[in-house]
């Protein structure tokens, strides 16, 4: 029996929220007309498009391969022909575009081979080469590339953590993998184990899921792996995230600025873990997730096995449709996802819910009046800060102090905006804040990229100045060298073999002549020395 495991610790703040949980089984989308595949859906470089337009593909080939490090290949999720491969509209805050290959689908849904394979049998290595050419990442909304988190490289990892918490309003794509893949999940843990080489896994649930954490429970007697533990934890939000979990389930805190593997943990998505599981035993890509259609604005909520690539707009159809044509659809919860610009955009890796709310369900746009100083802002902070400083700070563009305040701690859950009795958008400013703190960061650095540049041109011409004067003084240290070679040996012969001079023998004779005349003597014999 697994043994029930109690939290050790908790964090501090928190809301509780009303849940709006959907109970609903997955069921598989339809097969979409069109495909849009971005070829950035994880966080880090963009992959390299490997096809061209007018190709034929089928499910599960590679349509772009990672570049560099922090990067993962993309892949087809059914067959068809490449249309296109052109920016495209993406889900973002910013409404951006992004290179995208376009695929009109054939409905065959043909797909390459399985590539099944023992994955304990592996090495680390080997195993973590397999999830990143299958393009696996963090399927909890954050699509860091997932092979990197297996590679703790001189950290020593001692406890694996499973998110299972959920905490979103609506979103309920975990729960219902919980309910009905308990068996790969834990088989995906294990193969994460031992890719870690961790001694434990911590799977946590919020206690408001009982179906999901029964069967978690059984299929974890099933297996009998005593290093995976259920733990149930209280449903407060935001216990999903990742630095409030580990604190509920081990008592430890991620340092200011540290991730967990400081702490000697790892932190996955239960999807993720199946993801990983698929990859490694199966040599299964990821080219589907589990997507929540939602909200009081849809007609028929339901959970979806969708491919990536699908537009959200043929999900909505599926889910019945919206019953008001002016909702606002949102990415992820209510809290902490953001608004989609329309339904054209593909699901992504990173699509967890899609959550449609009619007009009279947002919350009414009031405007924001001066800050009263409660503190309830400081109370419900699930990290610990101070929201009120980093406001007055953000908003004063005292960026500087707002860092001293821990502004990269902020998680931007929502707490803070949510009970502000002002309705001062708290969140925005931090935002704010970080985007403008991170602009100045690149400035810098490209300013000292380009004053590297310039010392390293100054040094380079003169060190090149200073090799051609050195080149010049060795040519005139040679052309004095060789004048005195040749001064001395001008100088040499006239003593050694005078006879042998012809013109310095006639000279010599002037002179004695001029010598004898002067002496009144008989001047010399011509063809004799003097």
């Amino acid at each position: 029996m697994n043994a029930v495991v109690k939290p050790l610790g908790h964090f501090p703040g928190g809301l509780h929220l009303e849940a709006h949980k959907l109970d609903a089984p997955i069921r598989d989308a339809d097969i979409p007309t069109r495909l849009i595949v971005p070829v950035s859906q994880h966080v880090g470089q963009p992959a390299k498009v490997m096809v061209e337009v007018g190709q034929r593909v089928v499910g599960g080939q590679m349509l772009a391969a990672a570049e560099g490090y922090v990067s993962t290949p993309v892949h087809a999720a059914t067959s068809g022909s490449i249309v296109a491969i052109e920016e495209r509209p993406v889900p973002h805050p910013s409404g951006l575009s992004a290179a995208s290959v376009v695929i009109e689908t054939d409905g065959l849904d043909e797909h390459t081979p399985d590539d099944p394979a023992d994955g304990f049998a592996m090495d680390a290595t080997t195993l973590r080469n397999r999830v990143r050419q299958a393009g696996v990442v963090g399927l909890g909304g954050a699509a860091f590339p997932s092979f990197i988190k297996l590679n703790p490289g001189s950290s020593v990892v001692d406890t694996l953590v499973l998110n299972g918490a959920e905490c979103e309003p609506y979103i309920s794509c975990d729960q219902a993998l919980m309910s009905e893949r308990p068996e790969a999940i834990l088989q995906g843990a294990q193969l994460i184990l031992h890719a870690l080489g961790a001694r434990q896994c911590l799977f946590g649930v919020e206690d408001n899921k009982p179906k999901a954490i029964a069967a978690l429970r059984q299929a974890a007697d099933t297996l009998g792996d005593e290093r995976i533990r259920i733990v149930t934890v209280p449903t407060r939000y935001p216990q999903g995230g990742e630095k409030q979990l580990i604190q509920t389930l081990t008592g430890r805190e991620v340092p200011s600025h540290g991730l967990p593997l400081d702490i000697g943990i790892v932190c996955h998505n239960p999807g993720t873990a199946l993801a990983v599981r698929d990859a490694v035993t199966r040599g299964r890509p990821l080219t589907e997730r589990v997507v929540t259609v939602t909200g009081p604005g849809v007609a028929s909520p339901c959970n979806l096995r969708v491919r990536i690539g699908t537009p959200v707009s043929e999900l909505l159809e599926q889910a019945g449709g919206l019953v008001d044509p002016d909702c606002r659809l949102i990415m992820g919860g209510p809290m902490m996802g953001f608004a989609l610009a329309n339904a054209d955009v593909p699901v992504i890796k990173a699509t967890n819910c899609i959550l449609a709310l009619r007009p009279q369900d947002l919350r009414p746009e009031t405007p924001a009046m001066p800050c009263i100083r409660c503190g309830a802002c400081a109370d419900v902070c699930p990290a610990g800060l101070l929201p009120q400083q980093l406001y007055w700070h953000a908003r004063a563009e005292e960026f500087d102090k707002a860092q001293d305040y821990k502004l990269f701690d902020c998680i931007e859950c929502g707490c803070c905006a949510q009970v502000c009795p002002s309705h001062i958008p708290l969140v925005q400013y931090y935002r704010f804040a970080k985007t403008e703190i991170w602009a100045d960061e690149r400035a810098r650095r490209k300013a000292d990229v380009a004053r590297q540049r310039h010392e390293s041109r100054l040094a380079r011409l003169e060190r090149e100045e200073a090799e051609k004067k050195a080149a010049r003084e060795a040519k005139k240290a040679a052309l004095r060298a060789r004048a005195e070679q040749q001064a001395q040996a001008s100088e040499a012969k006239p003593a050694d073999k005078p006879a042998d001079d012809p013109v310095a023998a006639a000279i010599a004779r002037a002179k004695a002549k001029a010598q004898a005349k002067q002496d009144g003597a008989p001047p010399p014999a011509e063809g004799t020395d003097p």
